[in-house]
């Protein structure tokens, strides 16, 4: 038998690392996170055992009130289970936050400050919006990816800047420049580990945010891009493959009507180009709808 060769090994090993949503590195060589301490890592000498608790103490101890000698020192993939808040309270506390904001500049600080959501410890950034306020075109994203969480903001990638090209088709830029304006953001505001799909309870949680995001934006038409947003908005609705194409009404809290048109994402379109007729499609039912407002 053959045996494989040493940078076969290396790439192999690299793909699972990808796979498992490992794409960023803490460290110049490889650690055991079982000794990492609170106080900081430490050579092996130096580490010292905590002497443990009285037999009678340990004993009547739960497992999660026992303490850890294991705490870890950096963000990792966190799940829906590991939420800080369970996730009805987390949701009403998004709620009282976001309704008591009067402003774009006041609900940001308001999304910066939550912790609510259990994606939060494991991203580098919050990531809410970006273009310009009081813009007539709104789109809404899924949810911060690799470049988004670095950088911080939405729609940076390369899914983005295939973004920025189908609405300057249409006439409309995140930028001050000569073209209408475009304000963006997402349903989601920190990335989820390896780009998965958001849970629901992490929908749920971010959506008093959103809704208030729209409201104090106050968009003449909103984009859907993806099955998230569409679905955070309109639960009954089918997926995107059916969705796409088909305006719907969102009717926010103050009573303001905004046609809502979902459309694939700009990532599924860079995957599948062929669908990008049907992209276009949809921004032409955009530009004409903003005519018309």
């Amino acid at each position: 038998m053959t045996e494989a060769h040493p940078d076969e090994a290396l790439r192999a090993t690299l793909r699972w690392y990808a796979d498992m949503g490992l794409d960023d590195v803490i460290g110049a060589s490889p650690s055991d996170f079982s000794t990492w301490q609170n106080r900081g890592p430490v050579s092996a000498p130096q580490m010292q055992r905590k002497a443990p608790a009285p037999p009678s103490t340990m004993t009547n101890m739960s497992a999660t009130q026992r303490p850890s000698n294991n705490a870890r020192q950096t963000p990792a993939p966190v799940s829906g289970l590991d939420a800080p808040l369970p996730t009805d309270e987390a949701v009403a506390r998004a709620q009282a936050l976001a309704g008591g904001c009067e402003s774009l500049a006041a609900l940001r600080s308001a999304i910066q400050g939550f912790d609510g959501c259990p994606l939060k410890p494991g991203a580098r950034n919050t990531v809410i919006d970006d273009g310009i306020e009081g813009a007539p075109l709104m789109v809404l994203g899924e949810a911060p990816g690799r470049d988004e969480d670095r950088i911080g903001k939405p729609f940076v990638g390369r899914a983005g800047q295939l973004l920025d090209r189908m609405l300057a088709a249409i006439g409309h830029s995140r930028f001050e420049d000569e073209m209408e304006a475009a304000y963006i953001s997402n349903s989601i505001f920190w990335r989820p580990p390896g780009n998965r799909t958001p849970t629901r309870a992490e929908v749920a949680i971010c959506l008093p945010f959103v809704l208030r995001l729209i409201e104090l934006a106050q968009p003449k038409v909103l984009i859907l891009v993806g099955n998230t947003p569409t679905q955070a908005l309109f639960d009954s609705v089918p997926g995107i493959t059916r969705a796409r194409g088909l305006w719907r009404a969102h009717e926010t809290s103050a009573g303001q009507v905004i046609p809502a048109l979902p459309m694939f994402h700009p990532a599924f379109l860079l995957r599948q180009p062929l669908q990008k007729r049907l992209a276009w499609a949809d921004l032409i039912e955009v530009r004409k709808k903003l005519k018309d407002a």
